[in-house]
């Protein structure tokens, strides 16, 4: 099993919401690390606190290889009105075999459902 988070879940992490640290928590018991591909953490960055250099510490910053690149953008082209971001979170996740993918913006990242069928969209 694989976890990916967007920015919504990074700033659910940052404002210490329950729900999202609690999952958080659960992945890291697990032994496992959520992957935030590159994109999100540009996003989400808006200078150094301590409570984002904690997020960082718990996560895998992924970079753009040119598969996932291509991934994001075949999503982009099958999926009418996606964003850059929420493409290369469910492509990132897809292409590590599926997984969860947790946001605050489940409507979006659920119209890439269908381009992304292995991928479980959760909220947070």
């Amino acid at each position: 099993m694989t976890f990916t988070f967007d920015t919504g879940m990074l700033i659910a992490l940052e404002r210490r919401k329950r729900r999202a640290t609690a999952a958080l928590r659960a992945i890291v018991r697990r032994g496992l690390l959520p992957v935030v591909p590159a994109v999100v953490y540009a996003e989400w960055w808006r200078g150094r606190v301590d409570v984002r250099e904690e997020i960082l510490a718990m996560v895998l910053v992924e970079g753009m290889p040119a598969s996932l690149c291509r991934a994001a953008g075949e999503a982009l082209g099958a999926v009418r009105g996606a964003s850059l971001a929420d493409a290369v979170v469910m492509a990132s996740a897809a292409l590590r075999g599926g997984g969860v993918v947790y946001t605050s913006d489940v409507r979006d990242l659920q119209r890439l459902q269908r381009h992304f069928p292995t991928v479980l969209v959760l909220s947070v």
